[in-house]
């Protein structure tokens, strides 16, 4: 094991201010040299920390006859088995409340998040304060990219809570020397609040989710602000959701607040979720290999794919003493690549984004569909408002699939109904029979976190037959 692991960084370090890269050698170095004298090393100084000080890995690589003294080069770590998240889920219910992969003891414990639970049971997350530092170091980094800079102010507009978001965003703004204004979301009537503070403070980078920023957009017009030139955001960072990955989307965003549209994340399992980022020139997120280890894998073979081809996701956690992430399948849809960046940095990238989220993908009749192709769909029309639904419905054993989008406001019902068609048209050219619901402005939910654009009610039509 490396004499300096977990790594041990200087927190008062900052790179000159006109510096593109925060540690230029690392992010530009030849991508085989990294991978031999960098990302190896770490790999195999994670794995036997893991193995020591992790019963949950100990039993499961003794079961797979593999151990940490076998991975000599990359290609053996294909070895390891995958982590999912129910194993996770089922080890902490056997070993509540962190699981058997905590590698710490409790009272070392600085810090408690977890999943919203919203597919299944919570995931408990229980981290060091020297992972927590290494977050931030991390952050800082990669914000550096960016192009944040320490005399910038950021807006932190996503919850305060058990959601490791914001809290990782927090960490990389402190430790980059940035002003922080964690101003958070989800109490009534703080969206309206935000409004007036944001004119007041004037930040200059936003972090939140795609959904959030329209939707405070759509609020602040209503109030007669102008998101573009009355609040003074350069920046915009966003996570949780695939949308600042859709091309229309970020369009969008960047014509409503004339700033940059960044798109960031990974999974809350693997923060520093920010090591899937986009740099200042948006051609896709970098995946910085020496912070967490990520692979793109064929979701049949689950063999790694080349570069150029389409897999899902695997990662894996190479700084990290508490509770570490080794080959975890996050199985988000993405192709990846390693043609060159013009920011330098010499990582793969994916540049169309994360643009199938596991969670999100649907089958209809036979046909899997991603929300981010509808949501490309419907941005791409001028006329649209900024909110949509996908439902899902059964019908005599046929799925039926129906959009449901507004008009901008004042729009009459004649151009409404052009837009719907014009959209039903659109959407059937990709291979999609839909009908599309065109609604009253507005009356589609809003929300200040991540959007549930796709309602599923096939079950209940189950439900109701069998009775």
């Amino acid at each position: 094991m490396p004499k300096n692991w977990p790594p041990e960084y200087d927190a008062k370090f900052l790179p000159e201010h006109n510096s593109p890269f925060w540690d230029r050698k690392l992010e530009t170095m030849d991508p085989r040299e990294r991978a031999e004298t960098v990302i190896l090393p770490k790999l195999q100084a994670q794995l036997h920390y893991a193995y020591r000080h992790s019963p949950f890995y100990r039993n499961k690589w003794d079961s797979a006859g593999v151990t940490p003294e076998d991975i000599q080069s990359l290609a053996d770590f294909e070895k390891i088995p995958f982590v999912t998240k129910e194993e996770i889920r089922e080890d902490q219910l056997k070993h509540p409340p962190f699981g058997s992969n905590l590698c710490i003891s409790k009272d070392e414990i600085a810090s408690v998040h977890g999943t919203s639970g919203t597919t299944g049971k919570p995931t408990a997350f229980g981290i060091s304060q020297g992972d927590m530092e290494r977050i931030g170091e991390a952050h800082a980094r990669i914000m550096w990219g960016f192009g944040i800079r320490p005399d910038d102010t950021v807006f932190i507009g996503s919850f305060f809570s058990l959601y490791l978001g914001s809290w990782g965003a927090l960490a990389g703004v402190r430790r980059l020397g940035a002003a922080a204004f964690p101003f958070g979301a989800g109490v009534p009537g703080q969206t309206e609040r935000a409004i007036e503070w944001i004119q007041e403070i004037k930040p200059t980078v936003f972090y939140g989710t795609p959904s959030y920023s329209l939707y405070l957009a759509e609020k602040a017009r209503v109030l007669g602000v102008d998101p573009g030139t009355d609040f003074n955001f350069r920046i915009l960072v966003f996570s949780g959701e695939p949308g600042a990955g859709v091309p229309a989307t970020k369009k969008r965003i960047e014509d409503t607040y004339g700033g940059i549209c960044i798109d960031t994340g990974s999974t809350a399992e693997m923060t520093p979720w920010m090591t899937n980022g986009e740099c200042e020139h948006r051609k896709g997120m970098h995946l910085w290999q020496d912070i967490v280890y990520a692979e793109l894998v064929d979701s049949e073979t689950e063999k790694r794919v080349p570069y150029g081809e389409e897999g899902v996701t695997v990662y894996t956690h190479l700084e990290r003493t508490s509770q570490p992430m080794i080959r975890f399948r996050a199985g988000d849809i993405s192709m990846w690549t390693l043609e060159p960046c013009p920011c330098g940095r010499t990582y793969p990238r994916l540049p169309r984004g994360v643009y199938g989220r596991a969670d999100d993908m649907f089958v209809v009749r036979g046909e899997n569909v991603y929300p981010s192709a509808i949501e490309n769909a419907i941005r791409r029309i001028d006329g649209f408002g900024d909110e949509f639904r996908i439902v899902i419905t059964r019908e005599k054993t046929m799925d039926e699939l129906i959009v449901q989008a507004e008009p901008i406001p004042g729009t009459n019902d004649e151009s409404t109904l052009k837009l719907g068609k014009m959209l039903e048209v659109d959407l059937k050219t990709k291979g999609l029979r839909t009908l599309v619901q065109m609604q009253p402005p507005g009356t589609l939910e809003r929300t200040e976190f991540k959007a549930r654009r796709v309602i599923d009610q096939r079950d209940l039509y189950d439900e109701m037959t069998k009775r």
